[in-house]
């Protein structure tokens, strides 16, 4: 949708809409509050500033609603056809990998190991995994947190679109 939609829809409709890049209610309250945005990158700047703010808490809450990296997200919800999107495809060998090393990762953090999948290859995916199984937990809260809040930013970046108008008089 273009930003100036986004600005005009009713509070519940526009928390509908940003929910899907990372459920966490006070961002996304935040993020709705702000509005109306005069451009794409206010909307993204404030979405950033909020997701600073995350707690463990919160970023535990939200990835309950993460699929494992390499398990394709099922159902047509919002959030899972971005994560379909999102997620390279692997070949076996490396799917099989990644299986085993988000067992470990679960088996010595206690959630689901979460990476910003887009713009990466599964072996990518793969050396990052293996990489952050030796942090301690408190560094990996850190990575993770950052994480989410890549694949939020990211996913408001696709859901809200600068309107033409705006994009051709930057052009210009």
């Amino acid at each position: 949708m273009d930003l100036a939609t986004f600005n005009a829809l009713p509070a519940t409709d526009a928390a509908a809409t940003v929910r899907p890049c990372a459920d966490i209610g006070p961002w996304v309250d935040d993020v709705v509050a702000g509005r109306p945005y005069r451009c794409r990158d206010s909307l993204l700047l404030r979405a950033m500033r909020a997701a600073a703010e995350w707690t463990t808490a919160d970023v535990d809450a939200a990835l309950a609603h993460h699929p494992r990296i390499g398990e394709r997200a099922s159902g047509d919800s919002t959030e899972a056809r971005l994560s379909r999107k999102e997620q390279p495809a692997a070949a076996d060998e490396t799917a099989a990998r990644i299986a085993d090393g988000n067992a470990a990762y679960e088996a010595r953090f206690g959630r689901i190991f979460l990476v910003r999948a887009a713009g990466r290859t599964a072996e990518d995916i793969l050396a990052n995994l293996t990489e952050r199984l030796a942090n301690d937990p408190a560094t990996e809260a850190l990575v993770t947190a950052e994480q989410l809040r890549q694949i939020a930013l990211r996913r408001l970046e696709t859901l809200v679109e600068e309107p033409m108008t705006a994009a051709v008089a930057v052009s210009a």
